[in-house]
């Protein structure tokens, strides 16, 4: 029998559970506060908050909002959206790409009348970013430590912390659920999060992780000058990229049994680019000096003693999207994203404050450079296996990549992946990977070009419905494409009935042989988290 004491004890806690849970099926929780009346100074552990601006929005193109602009000390921006009409007691803070430095306006998720409004913040990561790209200038944390600290680590942190509190000062409560969500850069944050403040999200999504950070910059080095030649200008020229591209689909398209303009696993493709050499015939070729660059950018760096510098290389059917990337569009003589960022990232905070630095110039490709870069880099680098707290709080962790991916090479996340399925037996009940065929670094693609798998995070870690499928977007000529994408190692096959552009026809199939994705390269990785760490 049960005790009366504790049934009542029973009852309070239900009470209590349904009060805290988001409302649903159209149900809203409306503000307590005048929008206007949430600018002023705040404390949050270890530092200050201050809401410079709050302005309400009529409903126009997106729901109708309070519109939050302020700081975290010392400058950290960022920019929250309060729905005033359809909030159900949800955040979501977006991360931010490339070295930041730029207030980029959250959007509002399209969640369905099931979920309704969701509070949505950003943040530029602690510095405002000059010049025509300024997601790659690294030039305010030359001689900053405390901006370098706050794109390293801090910035998203401190951002939930002020966040939560001006959701409470407007609505009356905290959010009931936080999520993250970020790729590239904010793929780094969402797993660093993970890792060294586990009980800041509920939930995390993190696309293309940045997390080798330190390596990574190194890669885009090696990315920048295996394919300039000694006379400065590219080697591989952007014109030559489609005849290469096509050689690799007619040879693999079809070895995932479907011939649909992509590739569902590039590791299956071992198309080499011999018969497009410029051996006397006429037409586009590719000399012997671009040959041996596709080669090169195919298998990844080593160092001259054979030593993979790096875990991944290029994936064969990524070759368009290698264009401003790798090699120039029109203007040879002009500076690739690779080279942009790996150069202000080595002269600018790649090295602790007062030190040498280096350039993309005179970089070199060893072990010893590699652990050079790692003196500061380890700061911002997402490598620790130990996301214990994380699982243990009921944490739910979203990895995905496009397997066409020119940026950051998806076996890198597999990598890491298979590292903790080592370390924790039962990862996927709690972690899971999806792999996009044909899909650019973040987005964009031949086929596939979208993926967004905030709904399937939201059920995961709300009504522990784990995610057995998310459906990727995109175009296949003049029609629209969509295409469950499995948890990793399952693929998508073709059911023989419909259109291939329908998702609906493909069912989830194993992999062809056992997945061995563990990668023999110089990177460490931690065991544990990371020491303590300022807020």
């Amino acid at each position: 029998m049960i005790r009366w004491g504790v049934l009542v004890g029973m009852v309070v806690a239900l009470v209590a559970a349904l009060a805290a849970a988001p409302a649903e099926q159209g149900a809203t929780i409306r503000p307590e506060a005048e929008c206007a009346d949430l600018v002023g100074d705040f404390e949050i552990p270890g530092t200050r908050a201050h809401v410079t601006q709050a302005e309400p929005v009529a409903r126009g193109h997106e729901a109708a909002h309070c519109a939050v602009l302020g700081y975290v000390e010392p400058e950290v921006r960022f920019q929250l959206k309060l729905p005033t009409t359809t909030y159900t007691g949800r955040y979501l803070q977006y991360g931010c790409g490339g070295f930041c430095g730029e207030l980029v306006p959250p959007s509002f998720p399209d969640c369905g009348p099931d979920i309704g409004g969701v509070a949505v913040a950003s943040t530029d990561d602690g510095h405002v970013g000059r010049g025509a790209v300024r997601s790659a200038d690294g030039r305010p944390a030359a001689a900053n430590q405390a901006a370098r600290d706050d794109f390293a680590f801090r910035a998203p942190h401190v951002v939930s912390m002020a966040a939560k509190r001006v959701i409470e000062d407007f609505y009356g409560d905290p959010p009931a659920f936080s999520y993250f969500a970020g790729c590239s850069n904010g793929g780094r944050e969402g797993l660093l999060l993970a890792q060294r403040y586990p009980h800041d999200f509920d939930g995390v999504i993190a696309g293309a992780p940045a997390n080798y950070q330190s390596p990574l910059v190194l890669y885009q080095a090696w990315l920048a000058r295996t394919n300039t030649g000694a006379d400065g200008l590219p080697v591989l020229t952007a014109d030559l990229l489609p005849l290469l591209h096509d050689a690799v689909m007619r040879h693999c398209d079809r070895v995932d049994g479907l011939v649909d303009g992509q590739i569902d696993d590039p590791r299956r493709c071992d198309y080499d680019p011999a018969p497009l050499g410029c051996a006397g015939g006429g037409g586009k070729c590719l000399t012997s000096r671009q040959l041996a660059v596709v080669r090169e950018l195919y298998a990844g760096p080593r160092d001259a003693d054979g030593r993979r510098l790096y875990p991944a290389g290029q994936e064969r059917g990524s070759e368009l999207a290698w264009e401003d990337w790798i090699t120039p569009t029109t203007d040879a003589r002009a500076a690739t994203f690779s080279a942009l960022l790996a150069d202000n990232f080595l002269q600018h905070m790649g090295f602790p404050v007062g030190s040498p630095a280096s350039s993309l110039a005179d970089i070199e490709f060893t072990a010893e450079q590699f652990a050079l870069l790692n003196v500061e880099g380890v700061r911002g680098n997402a490598m620790s296996l130990d996301l214990d707290e994380f699982r243990d709080a009921g944490g739910k962790l979203i990895l995905w990549h496009g397997w066409s991916d020119q940026g950051v090479p998806p076996r890198a996340l597999l990598d890491y992946y298979e590292r903790l399925a080592r370390r924790d037996g039962d990862l996927r009940s709690w972690a899971r990977v999806f792999m996009v065929p044909g899909l650019y670094h973040c987005g964009g693609g031949g086929t596939l070009t979208s993926f967004d798998p905030v709904r399937e995070l939201l059920a995961w870690v709300e009504r522990g419905v784990a995610p057995d499928r998310v459906v990727a977007t995109g175009r296949a000529g003049d029609a629209v494409r969509t295409r469950p994408v499995f948890p990793y190692p399952l693929t998508a096959r073709y059911d023989g009935t419909g259109s291939i552009d329908d998702a609906a026809n493909f069912v989830a199939a194993p992999p062809a042989e056992p997945t061995r994705d563990a990668v023999d390269w110089v990177g460490s990785y931690l065991h544990e988290k990371p020491g303590p760490v300022a807020p």
